[in-house]
């Protein structure tokens, strides 16, 4: 009795499991997904552009993964199947050394990340924001969200692409030169987008102060790092979630294993 207790206690520990591990699944494919159709995504603006989508396929491969994994174990749980049930732990096996590998090179690369993301924002705000669409969302976006103006401050546009093709301006733009030269910068640094400051404050002298009070002053590389460095907690705390769930998953499946191997010889 007590036996048959326990066993139904672990049967429906790991159909709960599985069924997170659906849900972890399902959101790994769907931001897979989207980051992949929607181009305005933060690393889009990689210059590796064909290393990101490779990896952003790696992530639907673990979602898909993922899934299969959650069916085996709950279709292995409640049709007290071995062959599911070992199908299920060797899936999850193979997840968690990849999450570790996985784990591991970004911890041993999270510099280069950085810089590379640094070097890209910079080359967008540079060449490619007015010019390809895709980017001047994204960068758009960045000043709304995080409140940000250039890639590390208003000044990133003197000089750029979208300063010098800007029809209203009536002298080239050099970052260096003549002190009555002004660039322009876009209405999304704005702190109130559609204020009568905001269009009188957008064209700025070059080596003159920027109106801050209407001009977001910080550069988005700052504060994206701050953003990013905010959330290693919540990251690691899921991760960690995760892992323990994934660990049960391993304990539990060889549990039922056992116990319908033990049933099937005590039937024979």
């Amino acid at each position: 009795m007590v036996l048959s207790e326990c066993y139904g206690s672990v049967k429906y520990a790991l159909i709960f499991i599985n069924l997170i591990f659906w849900v972890v699944g399902l959101v790994a494919v769907g931001l897979a997904v989207w980051m992949l159709t929607d181009q305005t995504f933060l690393m889009s603006l990689s210059q590796e552009q064909h290393n990101f989508s490779a990896g952003l396929y790696i992530l639907l491969a673990a979602g898909v993964l993922m899934l299969i994994v959650a069916f085996l174990g709950c279709c292995g749980a409640i049709r007290s199947s071995q062959c599911m049930l070992v199908g299920f732990f060797s899936c999850l096996l193979v997840v968690i050394v990849a999450q570790i590998a996985a784990g591991a090179w970004l911890c041993t690369n999270i510099n280069s990340l950085e810089e590379l993301v640094k070097s890209s924002l910079i080359d967008t705000v540079k060449n490619k924001y007015g010019v390809e669409e895709s980017y001047t969302q994204a960068v758009d976006s960045f000043h709304s969200d995080l409140g940000c103006c250039g890639a590390t401050g208003p000044s990133d546009w003197a000089g750029s692409k979208y300063a010098t093709k800007d029809p209203s301006l009536p002298v080239s733009i050099t970052v260096s030169g003549d002190a009555n030269n002004v660039y322009r910068v876009p209405q999304s640094c704005c702190i109130l987008k559609d204020s009568v400051e905001c269009a009188e404050s957008r064209e700025i002298k070059v080596a003159s102060k920027v109106n801050f009070y209407a001009i977001h002053n910080e550069g988005c590389i700052d504060k994206l790092m701050d953003f990013l460095n905010s959330q290693k907690n919540v990251v690691i705390g899921v991760a960690a979630a995760i892992g323990v769930l994934e660990l049960l998953g391993l304990i539990f499946s060889l549990v039922l294993c056992c116990a319908i191997g033990s049933s099937d010889r005590y039937k024979a």
